[in-house]
């Protein structure tokens, strides 16, 4: 069991925890301070009785914010991550000691020596790549990195020799090791000839005006050429297949197929053969059908809105991950899976494996990269951008010459709280120019649902009071209601109030059958 402690910046505030721990004799596996104020243990599973204790009395201590479980330590996604990422590069990547051991190395290392991972770890690096002396490089009162051409399994590679430095507390550093990274010549080529490459982004389409969209294409770019599965989180709208392709289109699989499965849309039967295909015989079909998996090989799979997924299919899901494997439905025969996953989701995934309803393992597999893709709301300084930019598309389809944004409308797209993000921004304008008579689109002419910007979003430089602004929301939630509740008993049921306080603010803000239409 993990816990998350929320807490202020108290001296022994971290003591008393752990003397609570003491007290229930509770061992502790590990302990992360982390510098937002949060602290993280980790300690084997306990009875349900001594939880029921521990959690109230560490909430007590002054200056404990609030006290949860979680599903990992942040070292344990870290350490998972990095490890993630050596492990799928594409080049043979050694990590070595001062004495020039083997500490740890990737995929490509283990598979070109066709050894395992526990043979490789503890050998001599110079057994294994010739050409260069590393002792007496590290043991040089310089270090600066290398590159040169070594052999490796009787080939030309070419080595980066990076050393590994830590801080010895007094502005001074200390050798600790090096990182050796090898690449052949015919990756090289392929890295030279993509250098030459005429420049295209494949992110160029989006708008990033606003930070948190700049943050998100930054890292999407970060990330997009490694091979490990990408979870990109995001409200429904927001363009999370969008991005998906992008990071597809930026990848060495770019040439490859880049294919979808809805998890959401399809009845668990459908979606395990449009995933793993069936073979002839199945279904009393003469011939096979292959799936996604075999369809997109050499190329990515997007599982969109994955945490629909039934359990039985995140079980087979699970399994290809772990294996690199997989069998067609009524095969037996397996198959090998070369494909780069990437899924989607809106909704929290880490609360769905607390609470049972989504698979650990699988969760943990997924979400090795992940990207959020922040909400129309969170991104206001994009709207205008946006819809210009949906205009211009749709007035080509259209036919007609791009229409203009009137200031009110401009004024009314930017306070609109938007609950379905950019989807909904284009579809609203579609439907405007399709209408259209004149030149000008006007607040009149754009129809989305009354859903006042002042129920979900205040302006951070509004004028006047608190008590004004509550006034204020409470006025427009209860007209927005009304319609649909108009009496007052049952917008009082509706409310969790009692009938007299319903009738008393109808009242004093003049809502009734006479100045709301129903």
């Amino acid at each position: 069991m993990r816990l998350e402690i929320s807490c202020q910046d108290r001296l022994g505030i971290t003591q008393d925890v752990l003397d609570i721990l003491v007290t229930h004799e509770i061992d502790l596996r590990g302990i992360e301070i982390d510098e937002g104020g949060k602290i993280f243990l980790n300690f084997p599973n306990i009875e349900f009785a001594d939880f029921q204790h521990l959690m109230p009395q560490i909430r007590r201590i002054n200056g404990i914010d609030d006290v949860k479980t979680t599903p990992y330590m942040p070292g344990e996604r870290e350490r998972n991550q990095l490890s993630a990422i050596l492990r799928t590069l594409p080049d043979p990547v050694f990590s070595i000691d001062t004495k020039g051991w083997v500490v740890m190395c990737n995929d490509a290392v283990t598979s070109g020596l066709e050894m395992t991972f526990d043979d490789v770890e503890g050998t001599d690096i110079q057994e294994l790549v010739k050409g260069f002396n590393f002792m007496r490089w590290m043991e040089g009162k310089n270090t600066p990195a290398q590159s040169t051409k070594v052999k490796f399994i009787q080939q030309d590679y070419l080595a980066d020799i990076l050393p590994i430095v830590v801080p010895d507390g007094e502005h001074q550093t200390i050798m600790a090791g090096a990182v050796v990274i090898l690449k052949s010549e015919m990756r090289l080529g392929q890295q030279f000839s993509a250098f030459h490459q005429p420049e295209t982004d494949s992110f160029d389409d989006f708008v990033v005006a606003s930070q948190a969209m700049r943050k998100t294409i930054k890292e999407a770019k970060q990330i997009a050429d490694l091979d490990a599965p990408i979870l990109i989180f995001g409200e429904t709208g927001t363009g999370k297949e969008m991005i998906a392709r992008a990071c597809h289109q930026a990848s060495r699989r770019s040439q490859g197929e880049f294919l979808a499965l809805n998890c959401a849309s399809l009845p668990d039967s459908v979606a395990e053969t449009e995933l793993f295909g069936y073979a002839a015989g199945a279904f009393n079909q003469p011939t096979g059908k292959a799936g996604l998996l075999e369809l997109a090989a050499g190329g990515t799979l997007l599982l969109d809105e994955i945490a629909d997924m039934s359990a039985q299919l995140q079980a087979k899901l699970l399994r290809v991950l772990e294996n690199g494997e997989f069998r067609r439905v009524g095969d037996n025969k397996t198959v090998a899976v070369d494909v780069r996953f990437m899924c989607t989701t809106c909704r929290d995934l880490g609360q769905l494996v607390e609470d049972g309803l989504f698979r650990k393992e699988l969760y943990y597999r997924l979400n090795v990269l992940s990207l959020v893709v922040p909400s129309l709301k969170e991104r206001r300084p994009d709207i205008v951008a946006l819809a210009e930019s949906f205009i211009s598309q749709h007035s080509g389809k259209l036919g007609r010459r791009p229409a203009k944004l009137s200031k009110s409308c401009v004024e009314f797209l930017q306070q609109y709280p938007w609950p379905g993000n950019v989807r909904q921004l284009q579809n609203a304008l579609y439907r405007a120019l399709s209408l259209l008579d004149g030149n000008e689109i006007t607040k009149e002419d754009v129809q989305l649902p009354d859903c006042a910007p002042s129920v979900t979003y205040i302006d951070e430089n509004f004028d006047g009071t608190l008590d004004e602004e509550v006034k204020k929301f409470e006025k427009e939630l209860l007209r927005r209601l009304y319609p649909s509740y108009p009496s007052s008993r049952q917008l009082a049921k509706k409310l969790g109030l009692s009938h007299t306080a319903i009738a008393n603010k109808l009242r004093d803000y003049g809502i009734n059958k006479a100045t709301v239409k129903l």
